[in-house]
């Protein structure tokens, strides 16, 4: 998976942890997102169903033209013709969704989502499509990122923040009471904690 690591060495991750990232992507991956070779295999099959479809039409045309005057078979003919549009439309929409679930998966195992059916349950999907490549999910990762920084969701993924380690519980609160241990404090927390108490000491 050389192209995820280039991507989350990009996005400035840590080699250490793109190694962790890598691996756990690898082994969900099969659970969730769709094989290239899969994939492959299901636009062809779709490419090939749209032709036949495409040309049953054409003949479907050809002949409500031959058949002009018979109200019955004309009106057969069209029976037909919805029927192939309304294939056609539906068969599109499954293949659209699978590959918005592959993409959904995907982007939230990089973001190191501790169980990906919980983040799924979370996900805002509203508004959510494809470009018109059909390679990249609009606004998916903008609704990712918001769980990931949301205090009430970001407890769903493994966190990013680095914890202070080898201080002693030694800084004092405004009041005066028990030393406060900051030794499990996160950076974000610690820095908070000083300039709530520019006194304290660590």
């Amino acid at each position: 998976m050389d192209w995820l690591k280039e991507l989350l060495k990009n996005a400035g991750i840590a080699d250490d942890q793109i190694e962790t990232i890598v691996a756990n992507a690898a082994k969900e991956a099969p659970k969730h997102v769709v094989p290239k070779a899969k994939y492959n295999e299901l636009s062809t099959a779709k490419s090939s169903l749209e032709t036949q479809l495409s040309e049953r039409d054409t003949q479907l045309t050809d002949l409500q033209k031959q058949v002009k005057g018979n109200e019955e078979l004309e009106n057969t003919i069209k029976e037909l013709q919805d029927a192939n549009e309304l294939a056609s439309k539906k068969h599109q929409e499954e293949l659209e969704k699978s590959i918005i679930e592959s993409a959904i998966d995907l982007e939230l195992t990089v973001a190191k989502a501790r169980n990906l059916t919980a983040a799924k349950a979370l996900l805002d999907r509203e508004g959510l499509y494809l470009d018109k490549d059909r390679k990249t999910v609009i606004g998916l990762a903008e609704r990712v990122k918001a769980l990931v920084e949301s205090e009430e969701t970001k407890f769903v993924f493994e966190s990013t923040e680095t914890v202070i380690t080898g201080t002693t519980p030694g800084g004092q609160p405004n009041d005066g009471g028990n030393p406060v241990d900051t030794s499990t404090m996160t950076y974000s927390q610690l820095s908070e904690y000083l300039k709530n108490n520019p006194g304290a000491q660590l």
